[in-house]
């Protein structure tokens, strides 16, 4: 299934070109008490089969709307937390070498790579056909792409060959980074440099994992302005979303809604005023972003 969010923040299941939403049946059924946030729909499907099943009845005979008639809106607007994984594609490392100047550290071990995880805030965060605001002090402010993990339940301790069993489905993330001014040799300026207004894009949906069964099976392509910038394939990762799920949970507890965003392969452009994304990721889907500059 495809869930979406919508309009006042109503949430929706996408089948084809219409929108079935689910959150009155969720209500009138007893699974929940009001109008449900996604991450309250989320955390309920993970924990009660009927409530699947109320979806899965809505959406055979409940009322529907034209996909194209609603306002798609970040799938998740406010997750507990948004973990990012940084430099996470060989390509994309040598890329940012060669922009840089500057020589990455060799990848001698996983571990040491993902604590190099970032958190981006929840006030970043914009949905399909959004604006990118680029900030008056930056001189720099490139895209990336990448594959982001929903998470369906509360998870610690977990291991690899268990951790795609916490996940709740599939969602793209567009990262927008600053570069200039605080990136070139500098340490620990993620959190500032990738968490201006608008520099979270999410969306068009969440699909669900029984829909992806290789989260390192799939294909990410970009076009700015009409130009394949990137197109990329998530099993070329360093570490995998297993890892990731793996090491962030000896660390800490994930819990439903919470985002887990891979990584970006080489292909990332900087973005000018006027500018239009358009990115995509196979069994996911499409969306759209413009960039303007601030006034």
């Amino acid at each position: 299934m495809k869930f979406c969010s919508y309009d006042a923040g109503t949430v929706g299941v996408v089948v084809e070109d219409r929108v079935f939403p689910i959150g009155d049946a969720l209500v009138k059924n007893g699974f929940l008490r009001a109008e449900p946030s996604m991450i309250a729909v989320i955390d309920i499907l993970a924990r009660d089969p009927d409530a699947w099943r109320c979806v899965e009845n809505q959406v055979k005979s409940g009322p529907s709307v034209p996909l194209g008639s609603v306002k798609l809106l970040p799938p998740v607007s406010n997750p507990p937390s948004l973990w990012a994984a940084a430099a996470n594609y060989m390509d994309h490392r040598k890329e940012m070498e060669a922009k840089t100047g500057r020589q990455e550290r060799p990848v001698r071990d996983k571990d040491e790579l993902m604590a190099e995880f970032f958190l981006k805030p929840s006030s970043s965060i914009i949905g399909p056909g959004d604006t990118i605001v680029l900030p008056k002090i930056s001189k720099d402010v490139d895209f990336e792409c990448e594959l982001c993990a929903v998470i369906g339940k509360r998870a610690r301790y977990v291991r690899e060959d268990q951790a795609l069993d916490y996940v709740f489905g599939y969602t793209i993330c567009w990262d927008i980074s600053q570069r200039e001014p605080w990136g070139r040799g500098k340490s620990n300026t993620r959190n500032i440099r990738k968490g201006f207004d608008t520099f979270t894009g999410l969306g068009p949906w969440i699909v669900t994992k029984d829909e992806i069964e290789n989260p390192q099976d799939l294909y990410i392509q970009v076009e700015q302005n009409g130009h394949l910038v990137m197109n990329a394939y998530t099993g070329d990762m360093i570490c995998t979303l297993r890892d990731h799920i793996r090491f962030l949970t000896h660390a800490l507890t994930l819990r439903p809604g919470d985002l887990i965003t891979t990584g970006t392969p080489a292909g990332v452009r900087k973005l000018a005023d006027g500018d239009h994304l358009k990115g995509r990721i196979s069994k996911i889907g499409e969306m759209e972003l413009f960039v303007r500059a601030e006034q």
